[in-house]
């Protein structure tokens, strides 16, 4: 199931994919990205493309869905956990304004059917 629901992220333009370490922060925007799994390794994008990531399929637990309300907005994310509960990687849902602040009813129903599909919560 979670080559599934990260199949599905990736075919969502403006979808940034973060992973983050104590050291490091990666970001890759989901535009044109291509998914395969081959044994336990899900790699998103291409291997010989500007950037990709790989994502062992084991360590992955769980997930949820998680809006988050700030000050002036709302922001969407898709979030993966190991079986510790420490965030392993995010799929941030953006653009979801237009200039004046308008929620793009559109993708938030894109979010919204995949919550839907897949369950607030996911156990891998």
């Amino acid at each position: 199931m979670l080559f599934d629901i990260l199949s599905e992220i990736v075919q969502i333009d403006d979808v940034l994919l973060i992973v983050k370490s104590n050291g490091a922060v990666s970001e890759i925007r989901s535009n044109s990205l291509g998914i395969r799994q081959k044994e336990k390794w899900i790699t998103i994008g291409s291997n010989d493309g500007p950037a990709h990531m790989h994502i062992n399929s084991e360590q992955i637990k769980s997930a949820s869905f998680v809006r988050e309300e700030k000050p002036e907005r709302t922001s969407y994310s898709i979030r993966f956990y190991d079986e510790c509960d420490n965030r392993v990687l995010a799929a941030f849902f953006t653009k979801m304004y237009d200039k004046p602040g308008i929620i793009n009813p559109e993708r938030e129903k894109r979010y919204e059917n995949l919550s839907k599909k897949f369950g607030q919560k996911i156990k891998f």
